[in-house]
């Protein structure tokens, strides 16, 4: 298949641009660059620099190319920017994304893949999670997720549109080889910060919060590696029934504490890693984990990262042979 990557250059979107091309599909790459890397889009991908927001270059895309799909990742992704900024969200977010939808309208696109997130369901009653719990999303970045989740299934009804929404939890890791990893700015996720500790970028490492009701008192969450990330991805896109919204969980199923993974990582460096305990931050739930059971049986799926300390392994490698990313 031809498949349009939306936001390629980035962290998830890279990986799966890299699964796409190894199964025998070819792609091309939307991307803007202003939060992905020209460096991590695969060689055999096509990449054209551009705004998902840019009408006039999108439409000339979709007029060049005869795409048999859409996967979708250039959205904005930090829940405090998003309660900060929250209209640049609602812009980027599902402005650009109707846009895109309109246009695969327009184009006769009938397949997509959306790049989703467990902060549809706000703060869970209970983990794991599993699809058919309520969606309450506490924060602006959620919202805009769960408001084209909606989107997509109204557009099953109306044009036939065939649609996944991959709602993944937290991706980590880097690829296998070390070509490509996690690179942001600023950097907010856990792993690669207790990373910046080992190389000597950071003294120490917050812990926010030590007396959740978990077994060592610190917050769980659920680390899928992004390989697996991009293996679902592409088991998604190539088996997507047509005029059919779907939407399923991707994680582990294992919950792992701030606590775990801090001693893992010290064991995987060789770095003692200071942390240092910190108030908690509002809306941070005690336990996040999910029941991937849905994904794993549908798409005969099943992740081959589940212990901590292997994804770190890859992590690791790719951080310190780029201490300063892509740069």
């Amino acid at each position: 298949m031809l498949i349009l990557v939306t936001g390629g250059a980035g962290y998830v979107g890279s990986h799966c641009v890299r699964g796409l091309s190894a199964a025998g599909h070819n792609v091309v790459v939307l991307d803007n660059l202003s939060r992905g890397h020209r460096q991590a889009v695969d060689a055999r991908a096509t990449l054209v620099v551009a705004d998902l927001g840019n009408s006039a270059a999108l439409e000339t895309l979709l007029t060049q190319h005869r795409f048999d799909g859409v996967m979708h990742f250039a959205a904005f992704a930090e829940v405090n920017e998003s309660v900060q900024h929250p209209l640049t969200y609602y812009r980027n977010n599902i402005a650009h994304t109707v846009a895109l939808l309109d246009a695969m309208r327009r184009h006769e696109v009938r397949r997509f893949v959306f790049s989703s997130t467990c902060a549809v369901y706000g703060v869970p009653p209970r983990a794991p999670i599993t699809e058919d719990m309520p969606k309450d999303p506490i924060n602006p970045y959620g919202r805009t997720k769960l408001a084209i989740e909606w989107a997509l299934a109204d557009c099953a009804a109306a044009w036939g549109l065939g649609s996944t929404a991959l709602r993944y939890f937290n991706a980590a890791g880097a690829s296998s080889d070390g070509a490509i990893g996690e690179d942001h700015t600023p950097e907010s996720h856990l792993i690669p910060r207790v990373l910046q500790v080992a190389l000597g970028q950071a003294d120490s490492i917050k812990i926010f919060g030590e007396d959740y009701p978990t077994p060592d008192g610190t917050c769980i969450r659920d680390y899928i590696h992004v390989e697996d990330l991009s293996d679902v991805h592409v088991r998604a896109i190539e088996c997507q029934p047509a005029s059919q919204f779907r939407a399923f969980n991707v994680g582990t199923g294992v919950g792992v504490s701030v606590r775990e993974l801090i001693d893992a990582a010290r064991r995987v460096t060789g770095h003692p890693i200071p942390a240092t305990p910190a108030p908690r931050r509002e809306g941070d739930p005690p336990a996040l984990f999910a029941d991937p059971a849905r994904a794993m049986k549908e798409f005969n799926w099943k992740p081959r990262y589940i212990d901590i300390t292997d994804t770190l392994k890859t992590a690791w490698n790719w951080h310190w042979k780029h201490p300063k990313g892509y740069a």
